[in-house]
């Protein structure tokens, strides 16, 4: 697992180097979608995605404010405060990672989860 420090004195890019950008996650079974408002390149393969980004799939979406989006690993971490909504369930934590071409998603700090 990569272990990556997201927090806004830590990562302080000012400006962006892509304006709404978006991603798609691809696995074998779905596609998760990705938008932002903001974009900066950290290295080859990680975008920091920042201001309303959004991940959407058939079965699911969050919301959260700043992810660390690796494009060669399909992969995803946040450390700021995000809310996941499916049919069933609503999840509220401090963060999360998506990995296994997001198959697996894993939420981090305090957690709220609401069952239907």
């Amino acid at each position: 697992m990569i272990n990556l420090e997201i927090s806004d004195s830590k990562i302080n890019i000012p400006n962006a180097d892509i304006s709404k950008p978006k991603f798609t996650i691809n696995n074998e079974t779905k596609k998760i979608y990705v938008t932002a408002n903001k974009g900066n390149f950290l290295n080859n393969n990680e975008i920091l995605l920042k201001d309303n980004v959004r991940f959407k799939s058939n079965e699911f979406s969050i919301e959260t404010e700043k992810v660390i989006f690796n494009r060669d690993n399909q992969t995803a971490q946040s450390k700021t405060k995000s809310l996941f909504k499916s049919k069933n369930t609503t999840i509220s934590s401090d963060g999360f990672d998506i990995f296994d071409s997001g198959d697996r998603i894993v939420f981090y700090g305090k957690s709220f989860v609401i069952l239907k």
